[in-house]
């Protein structure tokens, strides 16, 4: 044989035949890497994929113990064909215009990622309900996927009515691997700490989404009865959404020809120096989030980070480049398999060197005016002491709120709110240990004009309490003087509300 001919562009084939997964290859599957937050985004991308405009994320607890997690879609849904093909392992399917998915394999790959057992249950219009399940041991050694009763799918299904009919899909995950890090009495820190750290993170990924008018939402569901006791709303979180430009003259858009890509439109803004908005703060360390903004069909696939052209340092926290990328990036842009990242080739390195605005400023020229603004402005805005954050008994929004202004202190149990009996002396009481607020269930009326009161009623009178005691908790030595505050605290509520009661009796 002629040496020279094994490196022929066409490779001769004597057969075809079509081989099982390797052995080990469902371990490796659910060993991508996905923690919690990019699983759960990854699943919203499908929720998206299939047309859904409304998508809920449930934690599920019984007394106290998480159990369960569950995405709820009012997507297209599928029937039995389109379950069988979601739980194939890199079946290539039609995928709609401006889907992210390839490959096939991220459904399965982000939930056994994070949990023992996935289950989805789907109904489209004009097909019964059906549901599979996949436990991650078979599926690690045989690709098994079982077949769920139909009454048992309807009965999921039904139990998400409200957003599944007539059409929708429900995906469970069973045994998630967080769920049992939780220590003992840790389960409200740990739902404080992760539903915040979702919540930011969908509200920066599919902050175009949410704007276009997708209802994003993160409950907490009491796994027994269904009851849903608190909703947070996601917002939409757009990094680029200052009110004001931190410079006259952006953002502005630089035009880069990069090699074996063509042209790309880079769209360059200078945030205001000691911005407090929390499109600008949310999100981590501001020296991770300067730098490239890649977007693909709308969702923001890259938040921050300068991809190899320069190293991130504090002088450039305010600059922020978007980008939107086409579906196909070559061999110059590469999306990650947990589509929270891109890889770029020198030759984007490249291009950039060569780009120019309008105004025929260059890239670096750009950089240059991102750093001027951040030193005229001075280091940075003033710090803010942490804040262990409200929890349960005060309005999500509220909650939000405080989130957007402050630091959280690290390690802290969530400050919450109780009606309780107590002595007709007393308008509350503190319990520092358990970071309580008790309020007097007798006084509950008064803040709620005579209605029932629920879980986060009397929003005004909990957040002033919370400003004023919140440091109380903090407090590592008790002095006499505290306990003083807390006194006449109490003395002059205590006037306050009944003389509101008195008003209320006229």
């Amino acid at each position: 044989m002629n040496h020279a001919s094994i490196w022929q562009d066409e490779v001769p084939i004597l057969d075809r035949k079509q081989l099982p997964p390797a052995p080990g290859y469902g371990k490796a599957l659910a060993s991508q890497g996905y923690g919690l937050y990019e699983a759960v985004a990854d699943l919203v991308d499908n929720s998206i994929d299939a047309s859904a405009d409304r998508v809920g994320i449930h934690f599920l607890s019984d007394d106290e113990h998480l159990r369960s997690l569950v995405i709820v879609d009012n997507g297209a849904g599928m029937d039995e064909s389109g379950l069988d093909a979601a739980m194939t392992v890199g079946l290539r399917r039609d995928y709609r215009p401006g889907s992210l998915g390839k490959f096939g394999a991220g459904l399965k790959a982000a939930s056994l990622s994070n949990a023992g057992s996935l289950t989805i249950a789907s109904r489209t219009v004009g097909s019964a309900a059906a549901a599979r399940r996949l436990e991650s041991r078979e599926y690690a050694t045989d690709f098994s996927c079982g077949t769920v009763e139909r009454d048992f799918a309807r009965g999921l299904l039904d139990r998400y009515s409200e957003v599944t009919v007539p059409h929708g899909t429900v995906v469970r995950w069973d045994r998630v691997r967080s769920f049992d890090t939780i220590a003992k009495g840790g389960t409200a820190r740990y739902l404080s700490e992760t539903v915040d750290a979702l919540d930011t993170h969908l509200e920066l990924r599919f902050h175009r989404f949410i704007e276009a008018g997708l209802r994003l939402d993160i409950m907490l569901e009491d796994a027994l009865s269904g009851e849903i006791s608190e909703v947070e709303e996601c917002e939409p979180l757009n990094p680029f959404g200052h009110k004001v430009t931190g410079r006259r003259g952006y953002p502005s858009v630089f035009r880069a020809e990069i090699e074996g890509f063509g042209t790309l439109d880079l769209t360059a803004h200078i945030w205001p120096a000691k911005s407090r908005e929390p499109q600008f703060r949310r999100g981590g360390p501001l020296q991770d989030r300067q730098g490239f903004y890649f977007y693909r069909n709308q969702r923001l696939v890259q938040a921050g980070g300068w991809n190899g052209y320069r190293v991130a340092e504090t002088h450039l926290n305010l600059a922020r480049v978007s980008i939107d990328l086409p579906n196909d990036g070559g061999e110059v842009f590469r999306l990650n398999v947990k589509k929270d990242g891109v890889t770029a080739s020198p030759a984007f390195s490249r291009g950039l060197d060569k780009a120019r605005d309008a105004q025929g400023r260059t890239f670096q020229e750009y950089l240059d005016d991102a750093q001027a603004v951040y030193r005229e402005g001075g280091s940075r805005a003033p710090e803010r002491v942490p804040r262990i954050y409200p929890g349960k008994g005060l309005e999500p929004k509220v909650r939000k709120s405080v989130k957007n202004e402050f630091e959280e202190a690290k390690g802290e149990e969530p400050v919450s709110f109780v009606w309780v009996p107590l002595p007709d002396d007393r308008f509350f009481e503190l319990d520092r240990d358990d970071h309580i607020i008790r309020l007097n269930r007798r006084y509950r009326d008064a803040f709620n004009g005579g209605r029932r009161g629920g879980l986060n009623d009397a929003p005004v009178l909990k957040s002033l309490l919370y400003l004023q005691l919140e440091e109380f908790f903090r407090i590592n030595r008790w002095e006499r003087k505290r306990q003083d505050q807390l006194e006449y605290m109490n003395t002059i509520l205590l006037a306050a509300v009944r003389t509101q009661m008195d008003w209320m009796m006229r």
